[in-house]
């Protein structure tokens, strides 16, 4: 483990975001604060600190536990940093409605055929 490292590095590694610069863009855009405050990807984090990350509709409140410039397994990475207990409600209660509007919403049977792609695509047009 490191001393210092930058928010972007430490998102990669704790395995929030596939990429460095995933990670560098969701900072920038202002879809991680840091203490309640927006910062940009070079921001170098210390253990203590207050995260809020914005992905995929979900919001993660975290912790930052300890500092890895690596990236390593998930089960390294979930050490770097503790998760709320709201937050995980929240996040739970969210997966929970998609899951039930995903089981309300209508699926055709089966597979379009030739034909009924060619009238979707008339009609959408």
């Amino acid at each position: 483990m490191t001393d210092s490292v930058r928010i972007d590095k430490w998102l990669w590694a704790a395995r929030f975001y596939k990429t460095r610069s995933l990670a560098a863009q969701a900072v920038g855009g202002g879809k991680v604060q840091l203490n309640g405050a927006r910062v940009k990807p070079a921001r170098v984090l210390k253990p203590g600190d207050e995260l809020e990350i914005h992905k995929s509709g979900f919001e993660y409140q975290v912790r930052v536990v300890l500092l890895s410039g690596r990236r390593g397994p998930a089960s390294v990475a979930q050490t770097l940093y503790e998760e709320s207990q709201e937050s995980i409600k929240r996040r739970a209660a969210l997966r929970e409605q998609h899951r039930l509007a995903a089981i309300s919403a209508p699926h055709p049977q089966r597979k379009p055929d030739k034909k009924a792609r060619r009238q979707l695509r008339d009609l959408k047009w």
